[in-house]
């Protein structure tokens, strides 16, 4: 199956509200083409360093999804034109965020990843933090970012009833937190799901889902 295939086969058993973030990340350009010449826009990378250099190389029509995750030191490669960041997992993170994208005179879309894994492998906050952040005062002082929404990723198990505690947990976390609405927090989006269970994500109430391997193949991470 081509690239072109794949990516057709999935968009077609995709519901209309699910935005399909692309995973390119260790792929090279020619390879990302292919999938932007069948009409993917969004493509998420795990590195900031590769998606800046991608970024340099490729149509300025692509919204960039940071989907790894970041150190605080590597914000300013990818503060002039990155679409979402996906994994901000604690409060100096926005704030570095907030200070970059001021320098580009931008307001930069976050979503904050909540740790809804039992592995300790996994970064990300409590539902907890991600409430007490959300209505501190040092919080509503951030004028050039926008939190739209929550990520998590689930456990990496076969065991498909946890995967779905996990999911429904992070679903109702996101409906609390959505209660806290503010000047610069707008929640709409629920980032989970990957390629091996995205389509239990979307019954958990995902409205984003981020697909690797089920398009580009597997990775070669040598």
């Amino acid at each position: 199956m081509s690239i072109t295939q794949n990516l057709n086969t999935i968009k077609n058993t995709l519901p209309e509200h699910v935005t399909l973030v692309a995973v390119s990340k260790t792929k090279p350009v020619s390879d990302i083409m292919e999938a932007y010449n069948t009409g993917q826009r969004i493509f998420g990378e795990n590195k900031i360093q590769e998606m800046a250099e991608k970024y340099e190389q490729m149509p300025k029509d692509i919204e960039w999804h940071m989907i790894g995750h970041v150190q605080r030191n590597k914000v300013k490669y990818m503060a002039s034109f990155v679409s979402l960041i996906h994994g901000v997992d604690n409060f100096k993170l926005l704030n570095e965020i907030n200070k970059q994208a001021l320098k580009h005179d931008r307001v930069i879309n976050c979503l904050l990843q909540i740790k809804i894994a039992e592995e300790d492998s996994k970064f990300g906050m409590t539902a907890d933090e991600a409430s007490e952040i959300l209505q501190s005062e040092t919080f509503s002082e951030l004028k050039n970012i926008n939190i739209v929404g929550v990520m998590g990723m689930a456990t990496f198990t076969d065991n498909e009833q946890q995967i779905e505690n996990e999911f429904k947990y992070l679903k109702t976390t996101f409906n609390e937190l959505k209660k806290l609405n503010t000047e610069n927090c707008k929640l709409n989006t629920i980032s989970m799901g990957m390629s091996g269970d995205y389509e239990l994500a979307i019954k958990c109430g995902s409205n984003m889902v981020r697909v690797g391997s089920s398009i580009f193949g597997s990775r070669n991470y040598s």
